[in-house]
């Protein structure tokens, strides 16, 4: 038995309505007419809770009852259910998390609003406020003028797909405390005629303090790239919503796959790294600081499911998938971008002769000089070039979820330790 899905349409037309995150409201593609979200919502909530009634009927109802036995064990191991389309009739085989998606056949959007019932439903959702041509716009802007960038990628590059979707997210609250001890040195350099001296100052350095964060996100899709996802935030928590079907109409959706609990080491995680961060910024005037040891404790609160907004593009370009993300609502894009190793190789070298024969003009045939250190140079620059060309990075710390006020340092000690001195003799010029 396929299980029921709800079309919102147009009160005035019956055309399909989708959410617009230019507008904030659902519009009609056919007629232009715009409705709230609420005024749909309030409209569609007995067919809503129609649908939540059958999917419970249909998760209770004995095995192979009005099925093929063989038929539900193939597609219950591959994850797959069967939904009808109320439009068209059309019965529709999707993945077993999908929660919103478009009929194939008619076109119009559709929510599976079973896929919300009891603890699924979510808690809250950030809409949509970017369109499609916003994400490819934002796709050319990221190739700009790159230089290692392959010219036929750019020329002759195609999107095979664009999709916008609601991402299931697992929100977190919580509270760290973290103390961290250091070895901090503060040099002091002296010349006389015949010598250098360097005096060097070690001290134990301590530092205690606490923070607290507010809805630090971790996917909860095992679809989503953790990275990916990771690259395009922060989100602006300004916009987050109590949850709404509505806002979901003409986009995909997808229902966590991921629990709760299973995703907290990573909030956890990004806690730690943003306490130990902040501790390590509160040390100041050291000419050099070392980590010696850290203990940081968090505290885990409260968590959220919710839905976030993201534009999703894949290309293909000599065999290889090319995938890009764009935060639906901030627009930030990430992606990594192929590398044209010809132009790479010949800027190395280029660079590599040009600082040869400037350091063979400037300390003649020293090969220490005139030979490694350009070569270090051109080495490093090859790499920051095509560095630049990635920009999906995990970011392990959750500044962007700090509570106002930050960290409170609750504990500073700096306290000398010993001293040395080194003397180097002063080589005269000949």
């Amino acid at each position: 038995m396929a299980e029921q899905i709800t079309n919102y349409k147009c009160p005035a037309c019956s055309g399909p309505l989708h959410f617009a995150g230019g507008s904030g409201m659902m519009e009609c593609e056919y007629c232009g007419s715009k409705y709230t979200v609420e005024e749909i919502e309030q409209r569609y909530a007995e067919a809503d809770a129609n649908a939540v009634d059958a999917k419970k009927e249909a998760d209770n109802k004995p095995s192979g009852e009005d099925e093929w036995e063989v038929s539900t064990e193939q597609w219950n191991s591959e994850g797959m259910k069967s939904y009808t389309c109320p439009s068209c009739s059309a019965t529709l085989l999707c993945e077993d998390t999908l929660a919103a998606s478009s009929c194939p056949y008619c076109g119009n959007p559709t929510i599976v609003p079973g896929q919300f019932a009891g603890v699924l439903k979510p808690d809250y959702v950030i809409p949509f406020k970017l369109e499609k041509d916003a994400a490819v716009d934002a796709l050319k802007k990221h190739y700009g003028k790159r230089y290692l960038l392959p010219k036929m990628f750019k020329d002759n590059n195609h999107l095979e797909e664009i999709k916008g979707v609601y991402v299931p997210f697992w929100l977190y609250d919580g509270k760290s405390s973290g103390d961290c001890v250091y070895e901090g040195v503060k040099k002091e350099v002296k010349k006389t005629a015949t010598e250098q001296i360097t005096t060097s100052r070690f001290y134990r350095v301590e530092r205690k303090g606490k923070m607290s964060f507010e809805k630090i996100p971790a996917d909860a899709s095992t679809k989503m790239d953790d990275s990916l996802m990771e690259s395009i935030e922060p989100y602006d928590y300004k916009d987050l919503k109590e949850f709404n079907k509505a806002y979901l109409t003409g986009y995909l959706a997808d229902k966590y796959d991921v629990t709760a609990e299973e995703n907290a080491p990573r909030a956890v995680a990004r806690a730690k790294e943003s306490t130990k961060n902040a501790l390590r910024d509160d040390i100041k005037g050291y000419d050099s600081v070392t980590t010696k040891s850290t203990n940081i404790k968090v505290e885990q609160g409260k968590a959220y499911y919710a839905m976030m907004p993201v534009w999703m593009l894949n290309t293909n370009w000599n065999g290889k998938d090319y995938k890009f993300a764009m935060n639906g609502q901030t627009g930030r894009l990430v992606g990594d971008l192929p590398v044209d190793k010809g132009k790479l190789w010949g800027t190395v070298i280029v660079l590599f002769a040009a600082l040869f024969a400037l350091f063979k003009f400037a300390v003649g045939w020293q090969v220490g000089i005139s030979l490694i250190v350009p070569a270090i140079i051109a080495g490093l620059t090859g790499l920051i070039m095509t560095g630049n060309m990635r920009s999906v990075r995990k970011k392990a710390a959750a500044g962007a979820y700090v509570t106002e006020g930050g960290i409170d340092i609750t504990f500073r000690s700096d306290d000398f330790e010993r001293q040395t001195i080194d003397k180097k003799p002063i080589q005269k010029a000949n």
